[in-house]
Order: C-alpha cells, then structure tokens, then sequence
C-alpha cells in the first residue's frame, strides 16, 4: 500500500510516498480503509523534526474517515462499518495519509451521517482537542472565554462548543472571518485583542501565549493547545495545555453534535494522496479556512 512518511526532516519537500505492508490489527484493533485523512499543523510539525525521532521513518496523519476493513480478537467493530477516529502519536511510523491503517478500537466512532468522508475526516483531532481544552477551562454558563485563532480549526469548534454550554464567547479573528465566527456563536468579535484582564479564561488556538494571557483576568485560566508550551502563570491565573488523547466514546459525542448540526466540519481543498508534499505546501502558505484533506 501507499503511505506518506518521512525519513528526513525539512519543508514540504521531505514528504515522501512510500510503498509498504498493509498492517494487521491486534488484539482490541481495527483496519480502517482510508476514504479521507486531514492534513493538520501537527503533522507539519512531525515533518519539520518538532517532535524528534530523526533516523526513523515516521509516519504523517492523525484523523481518518473510511471503512473498516479487518478486525482484531475483542475489537467489538464489524467489517464494513463507516468511522472516523484519530491516530494519536508525532512519532509512528504509519499515519493515516496511507491506504490503510490500523487503530485501537476505542479511538473510533461511527462516521457522521450528514457528512462526506473528506468533511468526516476534518473531526476527530480537532473537535475532541477543542473539547478536551474547554474541559481544562470547566467554565460555567455566563462566564466569559475568550477563543483566539477562532476561524480556525480548533478555534472554531471551540466556540461552538463553548456557545452551546452557555459561555460567552469573544472571537479573536480577522476582520475578514466576522461573520464566520459569529455564525459559531460568538457573541463579539475582534481583530485586535481585548482590554487586559477583561476575560474569565482563554482558549488560545492561535498560540499567542503571553500576549494571550494578558487578557485574563486575575485568578482565571488559560489552555493552550501545543504541550508544555503554555506561559507561566502571572496574577494567579492557571496555565495549562491540553494534550489530546483518542478517545472513541467521546467523539460519538462530538459526531452527534456534527449531525445535530450544533458543529460545522469544514474543508478548504482536497488532494490525492501522491500530492501529499502540495498539501503541505499549502498549509505552509497559510490563511487555511478548514482543512486540507488527502484521498487516497
């Protein structure tokens, strides 16, 4: 089969499509036939060596939509089911931007049913991290969060997320993507930041750490979405960073959500998967609405 990989860190250049072994699923894992697999920052870090593992071949590509294709002892799937699931881990050495590709069988949910394998596949990492950091944050109803970087991917099921349990919700965006994040349900936004100390917590998708951080208010919280590189705490804010895990139960949560309507599951432009390095020659450019998404 075919997977993208790289066995040297650089730019979009070191991406590289391989053939390799279709792998088997053990025990409590499923095969899923790849029908969609975004492109995320993540995997631009993996390729640029963030992560290290220089002298391995790693392999690229975290979400996945397709079908299941072969089952391990106890993996409690059916062949022929359609799932979305996210293949955690910078340093594998088969992602999902491949024809195949094996996961634990608690990672995975059924696929939305009002969505296309590409839209399906722009889910499971980006919705369950903006989850699991508004979990970090354990706002209430009427407090104030702040999202930057809220045209994004993250952000904007963020704000969605937040809006939906009652938060109000401040959108840091350019004054091109208004409308947009206020059709996530943001209640204003800006484009230049907020007054300092002026937010219960911050949700900082853009990566703005002390600037960011600024705009909380003394004694609130802030998550940022890269591990152990959030700010030290100042005026007795808590800092922390999520650190997203698989986790299968919580993405049906999130796919209801999907079908429900509640979240928008955006693409920008879809590859092939042997145009792999254009894709991320794209992502480097910048100025992504949506993700990018490989089809093999």
């Amino acid at each position: 089969m075919r997977a993208a990989v790289v066995t040297a860190f650089g730019g979009p250049e070191a991406v590289e499509i391989v053939e390799t072994d279709v792998p088997e699923p053990g025990a409590r894992q499923i095969r899923i036939k790849v029908a969609a697999a975004a492109l995320n920052p993540v995997d631009a870090g993996v390729r640029a060596g963030v992560f290290g593992g220089a002298g391995r071949r790693l392999g690229l590509g975290w979400d996945v939509a397709g079908t299941v294709d072969a089952l391990g002892a106890e993996a409690g799937w059916t062949v022929g089911d359609q799932v979305v699931a996210m293949a955690y881990g910078a340093l594998k050495s088969l992602g999902t931007h491949a024809d195949y590709v094996v996961v634990d069988a608690d990672a995975v949910a059924v696929a939305p049913a009002s969505l296309d394998a590409a839209h399906a596949a722009t889910v499971p990492l980006n919705a369950l991290t903006a989850a699991q950091a508004l979990d970090l944050l354990a706002l209430e109803a009427g407090q104030s969060l702040l999202v930057t970087g809220a045209a994004g991917a993250v952000g904007g099921y963020a704000v969605q997320l937040a809006a939906r349990r009652g938060i109000s919700v401040t959108a840091l965006a350019r004054e091109a993507d208004d409308a947009l994040v206020r059709s996530f349900g943001a209640g204003r936004s800006v484009a230049g930041g907020v007054e300092p100390r002026s937010v219960d917590a911050v949700l900082d998708a853009a990566v703005l750490g002390a600037t960011a951080l600024e705009w909380v208010r003394d004694g609130g919280s802030y998550v940022g979405v890269i591990p152990h590189t959030e700010p030290a705490s100042v005026r007795g804010v808590r800092t922390t960073a999520v650190e997203v895990t698989a986790d299968g139960a919580r993405l049906a949560e999130l796919v209801a959500l999907v079908d429900e309507g509640v979240l928008t599951a955006r693409v920008a432009e879809t590859y092939a998967l042997t145009d792999a390095a254009k894709a991320h020659e794209r992502l480097a450019e910048g100025g992504v609405r949506g993700r990018l998404v490989l089809v093999p």
